[in-house]
């Protein structure tokens, strides 16, 4: 067996993000910018006004002064003249604010009469006006490349001007189980047989990371059925089996896939639950194994699958989102494997709590969807009074 991180890496090491495409930019949420995006306009353009009121000379209206309103600035309409000494111009929040003005009486500041305004209030310089560039300027870079687009930075790159962008292309992946007692849901369950539920965990993941998944059809313990099978994986970035990846007579995916030109990496990693993990190539593209089991199979696919898809996507590939929390329980002392134990997160005056699950089988999908957390117990970790502080993988906002 081999230790997580070291798996980990030679994973990452089979990956290399995948090449740049154009969409809308309507379109880029959750998708990884490929180049650094840059402003193609200034914002604001101009000097504007950031209230509505009366820009003017600040110098010329001084507390009971009496100016004359020469014309008015609105957004989208710029006033077009020029005022002379002792005139001020009517302005709108966003409009431009005229050559020669210094400042912004706001409106409830001025008493007005006619064409006529008092000031009631003395403006000061500068006041109440945003200036040219304040936002941004043309040329500025504003998003790095790979970064994951929000909805606030579809705003930006909309507002500097870019009606298209440049994002990596989003990562294929094929899903393929294998098993004679696979059924799927709503299917007859044959005699001793289970329904398939690792494909569609697996591909709500991936969806939910920014990839396209595609699930292949179930393929029987035949070495023949499953070659035929995960040839519709050709053209994808990684393909995903699940079951025949342990030590079972009928367990056969590698050895399938191993008649045309699979090449293993390792198989094995200390760790629980997940241990028979399988990772190699296959005529060029990646293939990690997941156990059957539903649970070894979501634990692995956080540890291993969405670093992986990080890295496919162009983001930096990241660590586990951990963050400590103190247990609720006492925990024994670990053996030699890695164990992520499943567990339900709390806050409790402000502080993080963490209860793991009383049975830890790995078989439990119930279980699983309970819990949105992992608390991680490292190789040979001592044993854990209850109020112990742990390291806790948070799942929430994972897609998990």
């Amino acid at each position: 067996m081999i230790p997580v991180e070291e798996a980990r890496r030679r994973i990452l090491a089979g990956f290399a993000p995948t090449g740049a495409e154009t969409v809308p930019v309507g379109q880029g949420r959750g998708r990884v910018l490929h180049a650094k995006l840059t402003a193609r306009r200034t914002q604001p353009p101009a000097d504007v006004s950031a209230m509505d009121g009366y820009a003017l000379r600040a110098a010329e209206a001084p507390l009971g002064a009496v100016l004359r309103v020469a014309g008015e600035s609105a957004a989208g309409h710029p006033f077009g003249g020029s005022f002379a000494a002792g005139e001020a111009v009517r302005i709108s929040t966003g409009a431009f604010v005229p050559e020669g003005a210094d400042a912004i009486l706001l409106q409830e500041d001025a008493t007005r009469e006619g064409d006529r305004i008092t000031v009631n209030e003395a403006p000061h310089p500068g006041r109440w006006i945003r200036r040219e560039g304040l936002d941004f300027a043309e040329g500025q870079a504003l998003l790095e490349a790979g970064r994951r687009l929000s909805a606030r930075d579809l705003g930006l790159a909309a507002a500097c001007g870019h009606a298209w962008l440049s994002v990596h292309r989003r990562p294929r992946v094929a899903i393929l189980a294998t098993g004679d007692e696979i059924a799927l849901p709503g299917d007859p369950v044959p005699p001793g047989g289970i329904v398939s539920s690792n494909s569609f965990m697996l591909a709500a993941l991936l969806e939910a990371n920014g990839a396209e998944a595609l699930v292949l059809p179930v393929a029987p313990d035949d070495p023949a059925a499953i070659l035929a099978v995960a040839q519709g994986a050709r053209g994808c970035d990684l393909l995903l089996t699940t079951g025949g990846a342990s030590v079972g007579d009928h367990d056969q995916t590698a050895a399938a896939l191993g008649r045309q030109g699979f090449k293993l990496d390792f198989w094995k990693i200390a760790m629980r639950p997940g241990k028979p993990l399988i990772f190699g190539d296959w005529r060029g593209l990646p293939v990690i194994g997941f156990p059957g089991n539903p649970v070894s199979t979501l634990v692995c696919a956080v540890v291993f699958l969405l670093p992986a898809l990080a890295k496919l996507s162009g983001t930096t590939a990241p660590g586990l989102p951990v963050v400590s929390a103190r247990c609720t329980t006492a925990l024994p002392e670990n053996d030699r494997r890695a164990d992520y134990l499943r567990a339900t997160l709390h806050r409790d005056v402000g502080e993080l709590r963490v209860t793991p699950a009383p049975v830890q089988d790995s078989s439990m999908l119930r279980t699983l969807a309970e819990s949105d957390a992992l608390i991680l117990r490292a190789p040979f970790a001592p044993a854990l009074e209850a109020g112990a502080v742990v390291e806790v993988v948070d799942l929430a906002g994972l897609g998990v």
